[in-house]
């Protein structure tokens, strides 16, 4: 249980709980460690605090992040042990087949980033990627400080 109230800051406590899994073998080099979403859930915490985990983390040299992928444990280079397809691709496989099945209709918004991070639970970065893959598609085009919307039928490019 953490202690919210004592003077060890939530996030070194956390740190700490992950380190020993570390140390303990229960999470093995190129495992990967609790997503930013995953410590908010399990630890009650904010995306902050679970972030500042990840940065502790990484200052001791037990892990390592990968942008867009996660944290995996050991140093960069070491295998990863994926866990599975990246959750920005999911992302934009799920917004891909919304507007396939006509929820989100051509020149009209996708969810904005915001949007995105709070109902899939993942960081903004992450975000970006799935729009990112979305208009490497084709499905939709970003309108700079407007938001992306969905391309029209038949083409791959913006208005």
């Amino acid at each position: 249980m953490l202690d919210r109230d004592g003077p060890i800051p939530l996030y070194r406590q956390i740190a700490e709980r992950i380190r020993e899994r570390i140390l303990s073998g229960a999470l093995k080099p190129g495992d990967p460690v609790l997503s930013e979403a995953e410590i908010e859930a399990e630890f009650d915490v904010a995306r902050a605090t679970a972030r500042r985990v990840a940065r502790q983390l990484r200052d001791w040299g037990l892990v390592h992040t990968v942008q867009g992928e996660g944290t995996y444990v050991g140093e960069p280079g070491v295998p990863r042990n994926r866990r599975g397809t990246p959750k920005y691709h999911m992302i934009a496989e799920e917004i891909g087949r919304r507007i396939h099945n006509h929820e989100f209709l051509p020149n009209r918004p996708i969810p904005s980033e915001k949007e995105l991070m709070r109902e899939y639970g993942v960081a903004k970065v992450t975000a970006r990627e799935a729009v990112a893959r979305l208009r490497e598609q084709g499905l939709v085009f970003t309108v700079p400080y407007r938001g992306s919307y969905v391309s029209p039928r038949g083409s791959t490019s913006a208005p």
